[in-house]
Order: structure tokens, then C-alpha cells, then sequence
């Protein structure tokens, strides 16, 4: 089974904003929710502080008082430079995602901490029962990347990510590490297919969900069959989150860690 990247499991600030992005095609929303898109800093058409035409402007990143060292997760640490581009790249998703409101930035700090701890947790669990990708494998999660942000290939997201500063290495580097995370949470996770029955359901969620809007909206579900592979990949990832989490609470548990935020 492929399986997409789980937000827990991105380390990069990179893969990060472009796991987070919708690819802009017929993906069905839940519970009403939709994920923001962001473009890369410095991108035609970026309204001041990275605000896109339209969208609310990014605040600039309160830094100040952020250690060299962030966290300590057993013996290992979470540098300023990582959590500093990982910050950023949430500062701008949740501005974008504000509504206007104003984003609170020591609130945010500490869940981009806690998540990157999160990460290393994973990591470092996915290294201890030794799984190694192959190259295969790396192009393989490049490509489910550049599936979900509607780009062409693994060349495309490795581009885009070049654009930013990453260089090709570190782009292949943290897409291994996310194979790593992916496979062992579905070593360690009770990851199933859904059935038919269950896409079904979930199919008719979405329908009552786009008909309750009314006007325009009603004319707008895709059949069935159309969207029934994007329902599955959907499923299957809500899976994988809900298990990475449970994981990384029982490595939590045993584990050293210091934030020193």
C-alpha cells in the first residue's frame, strides 16, 4: 500500500507547506474544513510579508528569545535554524487560515516545537527497526507529494522545493526519513483499506454535505467512481495520522525530552 505523507511525519519546512497544500483538483472536504495553499516566498504576485493577493499578510515571525538549542529529544537536538524555517512555514498557513484574526504567536511556538519533537520521536523509532528506503522508495514519496499539490512528477516538487533554498540532497534526505516514518507507522498502526460499505458511507457524507449548500453546489458532486480513489487515500491517511499519534504518546513516554521554549 502507498501511503500519503502524514503531517506528524514531515520534518522539512518545505515538505511540510507542500504536504499541507490541497492540489486544487476535486478533493472532497471534511467536517467542512479545507486546507489552505501557499505559495513559496517570493513568488509573482505576493502581496507584502508573503500575503498572496487577497489573503490576509504574514505577521512578521516573532523570533526573539527562541534558544539555539529548542528541544532535546534523547540526546539528539532540535536546532533554532530547523524550528525557525518550520515556524515560518506554519505562520503563514495559519495567517492564511485566520480569517483576519491576529495569529498567536506564543501559542504557535510551542505546537511547532511540540511537533517537531513529535517528528524526531518518529524518527528516531523508524531508524531503531531499521528501515532503509530504497531510491525507489524516495521517488516513490516524492511522487505521492507532488500528487497532492497537482504537480506533474517527483522533478516538479523538487524544483519547487529548490526554489526555496533546499538543496536536492536534503529534499531526497527528508522524503527517505518520511518513507521511514510512513512505513513504521504502518508497521506499528492498524492501517486497513477501506471497504467498499465504509467509501460508500463516506461518499454519502459528501453528497449531503455539498447539497445542504444549496444553488450551484448540488450541480457540482462528482459521481461515485470519480472521486472514489481520492475517498480511500483520504481514509486510509485519516488512519495514519490517528495512529502516528497514538504512537508518538507511547514513545513520549519513555523517552527525554526538553523544550526550552
Amino acid at each position: 500500500m502507498r501511503t500519503a505523507p502524514t503531517l506528524v511525519a514531515l520534518a522539512a519546512a518545505g515538505l511540510v507547506a507542500l504536504a499541507g497544500c490541497g492540489s486544487g483538483g476535486d478533493q472532497p472536504e471534511q467536517d467542512g474544513s479545507a486546507q489552505a495553499e501557499s505559495a513559496p516566498a517570493g513568488q509573482e504576485g505576493a502581496a507584502p510579508d508573503g500575503g498572496a493577493e487577497g489573503q490576509p499578510q504574514v505577521p512578521q515571525a516573532d523570533l526573539e528569545g527562541v534558544p539555539e538549542v529548542v528541544a532535546e529529544v534523547n540526546g539528539e537536538e532540535i536546532s533554532r535554524e530547523e524550528f525557525t524555517k518550520n515556524y515560518e512555514g506554519q505562520l503563514q498557513q495559519s495567517a492564511m487560515q485566520s480569517g483576519g484574526e491576529e495569529v498567536d504567536q506564543d501559542t504557535l511556538k510551542k505546537q511547532v516545537a511540540q511537533m517537531l519533537v513529535d517528528n524526531r520521536l518518529l524518527t528516531q523509532a523508524a531508524e531503531d527497526a531499521g528501515i532503509e528506503p530504497t531510491e525507489k522508495d524516495v521517488e516513490d514519496t516524492l511522487e505521492d507529494i507532488a500528487a497532492q499539490n497537482g504537480m506533474g512528477s517527483a522533478d516538479e516538487v523538487v524544483s519547487a522545493l529548490s526554489e526555496q533554498g533546499i538543496s536536492e540532497d536534503k529534499i531526497r534526505e527528508d522524503a527517505a526519513s518520511q518513507f521511514r516514518v510512513n512505513t513504521y507507522v504502518q508497521q506499528e498502526g492498524d492501517i486497513k483499506e477501506p471497504t467498499e460499505e465504509e467509501l460508500r458511507t463516506q461518499y454519502d457524507g459528501y453528497v449531503e454535505q455539498m447539497q445542504s449548500g444549496g444553488g450551484a453546489q448540488q450541480s457540482q458532486v462528482p459521481p461515485f467512481e470519480e472521486i472514489r480513489d481520492q475517498l480511500a487515500q483520504e481514509m486510509v491517511t485519516q488512519q495514519q495520522n490517528a495512529a502516528a499519534q497514538e504512537i508518538v504518546k507511547g514513545l513520549g513516554e519513555d523517552a527525554d525530552v526538553t523544550i526550552n521554549l
